[in-house]
């Protein structure tokens, strides 16, 4: 499994991104390529402390039994559910968007597990480090597959 941390995975994870157009169509769900840049944003504020959310109760019952497949290596199911306040749906500039998502994952990658927070995460509870670095790659994989980049 690919970690953000990784230069090269930074740069692969910038390449796929400048791929996307206003344009691009997703395969699946129903954000827009600009609201699923400004969604994807979202858990890295999350993971560099830029927000401190509380816990989810639902994610206290079911973190458990979920955690392990937010950073392992097994493919997220598509439409998988999101937390409410991820969710985009008003209308996004879309290069605004793009440099807000490369400019906050080439800090969270650049920064290393140092800079990582060590607050609880509000659905899974808490991630190491490394967790966070397998776990951003794979969110913004995913997201990214979803438009065909």
């Amino acid at each position: 499994m690919k970690s953000i941390y990784s230069p090269e995975t930074l740069k692969e994870i910038l390449l796929r991104i400048d791929k996307l157009t206003p344009e691009s169509k997703a395969l699946w769900g129903k954000m827009n390529a600009a609201q699923m840049l400004a969604h994807c944003v979202e858990p890295l504020k999350i993971a560099t402390g830029k927000i401190n959310e509380p816990r989810m109760l639902i994610g206290i019952l079911l973190a458990p039994f979920l955690k392990k497949g937010y950073y392992n290596d097994k493919p997220w199911p598509k439409n998988s559910p999101t937390a409410p306040k991820f969710v985009m749906t008003d209308v996004k500039d879309f290069e605004k968007e793009k440099a807000n998502l490369k400019a906050i994952v080439t800090e969270f990658s650049e920064g290393g597990e140092s800079k990582c927070t060590r607050h609880p995460n509000p659905f899974y509870g808490k991630l190491s480090p490394e967790q966070h670095g397998l776990g951003q790659y794979k969110h913004l994989d995913h997201h990214l597959q979803q438009f065909g980049v």
